[in-house]
């Protein structure tokens, strides 16, 4: 009888628990099914965004300043949020059940008993129901006799949009690692195709967007932002059952630990021992030989760390599994720690970009509302001059020099645009009014920031990425994404305190004022530019200061080489 067999991979499983046939899952179908969910969190999370703050000062009359800020920390919860679904991915639920979890959050959610809608389902009904926003301005009011909207409406808008960034902040720490699990990366074939799953990623994200900022604004302006959120909403939901009919053809990885828990016990280990010598030869630090996995070389740098591999005679705690790792831990931990430390200067100078990025998705939004949007007949949404930010891909200094020019370039325009305001007297009239200047002047802001945010993203999650340890490659990720969380945050940090500091005057207008022909936009941006300039000096200092960690690299690829017997084992 012919003996029959078949490859299996060797580090997942399938849906039943046992190893992952090769011929049976994975590869480019379940990919495509995990993508379908990315494209859709897209199209919500952007189209939701981009357009928010003509809605909270036109709709709800929010003064523009606020708006600003209810934008910016919407979309600073969630990526701050990714670290919360990282956590869970990988401590408890995995990424599969993770992601389906975080993907119903977002879209629509039928509590038992109670039939209340979450996500981008409740957002549709509170911008549907008459009763859960306030009624319209009189024409002949300035914005500030509006009538403000009440705290019960403002309440079931700000859970509607915090549920939305609970399920990106789940969705976007799990999609591209699972999506990236259905390939086996000791196979040759699988390997390239895995490094193509990530240009369909980054495609797929920015067909998204491009679908939110043109086609889902459009409805909102000229059909109704209900039917736009109620187009997300259902979306997400076929995605969901998109994906869940894949579970079968799914591979698994197995959670192996938060590497939150694992820089803790470094931390944790290290304090305890603050007060003991460190061994002049590191060869006495504790190396566990028996663990199999790949063992990075002790170096000098952040010599405090290394107190946590210090061996202490009579405080051995012994477990079933060896070593108390809150008390002692391996020099190879210890070193992943530091390779994650010698990340933060990169990490911390690439916040500021995104606090310019979120300008383009606030105050760059207000600026378009005054100028003449029309191409013929045809109006163009003021939120779809957003669709400028589908970039290229460089390097991430080239990336903060762009943003830098871009902000100058806006500042200037706002120098112009309130010249216009002033010699037409709109100054003390609607914030609404339509200037005799064309909207298009402001692509260029949209177009140099736009192009940066494609070429510092990237640049970001690759430099993150290679320069983490093998087992801490999510929380590196989570940490990537906290830099554009931080951006959004400091965004309405800055807000709050030109708006708080300049609001002194005889008018208390200020550089912000609601209506922004009585304020100085352009002082705002011009201090954005000092800034980014600052910004992007101590980028280039701590970015020459940083050096390939080419040891690690080397171990990774002896790990490789010892693992090709096990291929071998799958062939027959």
């Amino acid at each position: 009888m012919e003996k029959m067999c078949w490859a299996t991979v060797a580090d997942a499983v399938d849906y039943k628990g046992f190893p992952a046939d090769k011929s049976k899952t994975g590869g480019w179908v379940s990919a495509a099914l995990i993508l379908v969910i990315e494209i859709c969190e897209r199209l919500s999370t952007m189209g939701i965004a981009v357009n928010l703050v003509t809605y909270l000062g036109g709709t709800m009359h929010l003064p523009t300043a606020e708006s600003a800020n209810v934008v910016t920390d919407f979309m600073g919860t969630a990526f701050l949020l990714c670290l919360l679904g990282g956590f869970l991915a990988d401590s408890f639920l995995g990424r599969y059940k993770t992601i389906a979890i975080f993907a119903a959050v977002q879209a629509l959610v039928i509590l038992p008993f109670t039939a209340s809608l979450a996500g981008t389902g409740m957002l549709a009904i509170s911008t549907w129901l008459p009763q859960l926003r306030p009624p319209r301005c009189n024409p002949a009011a300035s914005i500030t006799g509006c009538q403000r909207a009440n705290g019960l409406q403002m309440g079931v808008l700000y859970l509607s949009l915090y549920l939305i960034a609970l399920g990106t902040g789940g969705l976007k720490s799990s999609i591209s690692g699972f999506g990236t699990d259905q390939f086996d990366d000791k196979d040759e074939r699988e390997k390239a195709q895995k490094s193509s799953f990530f240009h369909r990623f980054f495609f797929f994200i920015s067909t998204g967007t491009l679908f939110a900022v043109t086609v889902l604004v459009y409805i909102q302006d000229e059909v109704g932002r209900s039917w736009a959120y109620a187009i997300c909403s259902i979306s997400m939901m076929v995605a969901i059952l998109l994906f869940l009919s894949g579970t079968k053809r799914y591979r698994y990885k197995k959670t192996s630990g938060s590497p939150i828990v694992q820089i803790l016990q470094v931390v944790v280990a290290a304090t305890r021992n603050r007060k003991l010598e460190l061994p002049v030869d590191p060869s006495q630090l504790f190396e566990d030989d028996s663990v199999g996995s790949t063992k990075i070389p002790h170096t000098d740098q952040f010599r405090c760390l290394d107190k946590a591999a210090i061996m202490v005679e009579g405080e051995h705690v012994k477990r079933m599994d060896g070593m108390n790792p809150w008390r002692v831990c391996r020099v190879t931990r210890v070193e992943e720690v530091k390779m994650m430390v010698r990340l933060l200067p990169v990490w911390a100078t690439t916040i500021m970009f995104w606090t310019t990025y979120a300008q383009m998705i606030t105050f760059s939004v207000e600026q378009a509302t005054t100028m003449n949007r029309k191409i013929g007949t045809f109006q163009i949404p003021a939120g779809s001059l957003t669709v400028f930010f589908v970039g290229a891909i460089l390097k991430i200094s080239i990336g903060l020099a762009l943003s830098t020019i871009g902000m100058a370039i806006a500042a200037f325009v706002e120098m112009k645009r309130l010249s216009v305001a002033r010699s037409v007297g709109t100054v003390a009239r609607h914030a609404d009014s339509t200037l005799p200047m064309s909207v298009f002047v402001l692509i260029p802001q949209f177009f140099f920031v736009g192009a940066g945010e494609g070429i510092i993203y990237t640049g970001q999650l690759d430099f993150f990425i290679t320069r983490s340890p093998k087992g801490m490659k999510t929380i590196s990720t989570g940490l990537f994404l906290t830099t554009l969380a931080l951006g959004f945050f400091v965004s309405s940090f800055l807000v709050s305190i030109v708006k708080s500091v300049t609001s002194t005057g005889k008018d208390g207008q200020g550089w912000l004022a609601d209506n922004i022909n009585n304020g100085r936009l352009d002082c705002f941006y011009g201090l954005l530019t000092v800034l980014c300039l600052i910004n992007l000096v101590a980028y280039l200092v701590c970015a020459a200061r940083v050096k390939p960690v080419q040891a690690y690299k080397d171990a990774e690829e002896m790990d490789e080489i010892g693992d090709l017997g096990a291929i071998g084992e799958e062939k027959c």
